[in-house]
């Protein structure tokens, strides 16, 4: 008889803090702007020192890169790079940034029309190219300087990467199609994604041997997408609901929180720092899209046996926006 209180009390305990493990949070949402007479921002990384890398379009509709310091804004252009066109022209712009203000970026080259990675640093660009392959992407950069990103190979098939000072690996998801590596934090985990047999994307957090899987329960036949891991493991990207609509999310304590710009249709999360600043673009109801920053409050909780913990500063939860041009 005694046995069996104690295991009820047990199980009890276990509920109770079960419960309690999941915190509230909110984020609030800020529009980023280049300058005043940029035509398009688009933000896809952040540091912790809050420097911001994408890149932005001119009044006169050219793309540059961009490094946005608070209200300081570094212009960066590359001789070689496509400058209008966006995206799906691969003009100019920086996916990944580090601490010492290192970017990460590719752009369609002017001269052979393929894909060409780089990192931009003191002033200099570093080429990044996987060994034999028709074109690389370089997009996220750690504090060590390895960068992740993708290639296609000669037979024009696309694998993820990984260059940890001048040795590249290649990065595949078995079963998978198109796997792409987009963030790294300074531990060496690797947020990647790739298309399954079925068509939908999923994710994973790579650390050099195992794959975890990232997944939103609240996904859809066409899956989730992780793009960032910042170096306390807390993951931001999107998912896409029963009804194709992509939404932003953040995975924090093995919770998925959405993220969703109020002002939009559409809101797609692509850089994440240890300050829990979130960073990516929106679309608005006019079809404009804007780069947006958000800071992250987790409340506490004050119920009994929580264990909730007090964060950082942040706002809102909204709702997804139609297939970005990006993956």
């Amino acid at each position: 008889m005694k046995k069996s209180v104690v295991g009820a009390l047990a199980v009890l305990l276990f509920v109770s803090v079960g419960i309690a493990a999941a915190p509230q949070i909110t984020f609030t949402f800020t529009d980023v702007h280049a300058n005043k007479t940029a035509l398009e921002t688009d933000t896809f990384a952040v540091n912790n020192s809050g420097m911001i890398a994408g890149d932005y379009v001119d009044s006169s509709n050219v793309q540059h890169g961009m490094i946005l310091a608070g209200t300081k804004l570094t212009t960066i252009d590359h001789a070689n790079c496509v400058t209008s066109g966006g995206y799906d022209a691969g003009a100019i712009a920086f996916y990944g940034i580090n601490s010492e203000g290192a970017a990460s970026g590719w752009c369609t080259s002017t001269k052979t029309g393929v894909y060409q990675g780089f990192v931009y640093s003191g002033g200099k660009f570093t080429v990044i190219k996987f060994p034999k392959s028709n074109a690389t992407q370089a997009i996220g950069i750690n504090d060590k300087g390895d960068v992740v990103g993708l290639y296609l190979d000669s037979s024009g098939v696309q694998h993820g990467f990984v260059k940890r000072g001048a040795k590249y690996t290649s990065i595949d998801v078995t079963g998978d199609s198109s796997s792409e590596a987009w963030g790294i934090n300074n531990s060496g985990e690797i947020t990647v994604f790739a298309i399954g047999t079925a068509g939908g994307y999923q994710s994973f957090l790579y650390n050099g041997k195992t794959f975890k899987q990232i997944s939103d329960p609240k996904a859809g036949t066409s899956g989730t997408i992780a793009r960032i891991v910042n170096n306390k493991g807390d993951v931001a990207g999107a998912y896409f609901n029963s009804a194709a609509a992509e939404i932003g999310f953040f995975l924090y304590g093995g919770k998925y929180y959405d993220v969703i710009d109020p002002k939009a249709t559409a809101t797609r999360p692509d850089g994440l720092n240890d300050k829990l600043e979130i960073v990516g673009r929106y679309t608005n109801s006019s079809g404009s899209t804007l780069g947006f920053k958000a800071t992250t409050k987790i409340a506490a909780d004050d119920a009994i046996g929580s264990t909730a913990q007090v964060g950082y500063s942040v706002g809102q939860v909204w709702e997804g926006r139609q297939p970005s041009s990006i993956p």
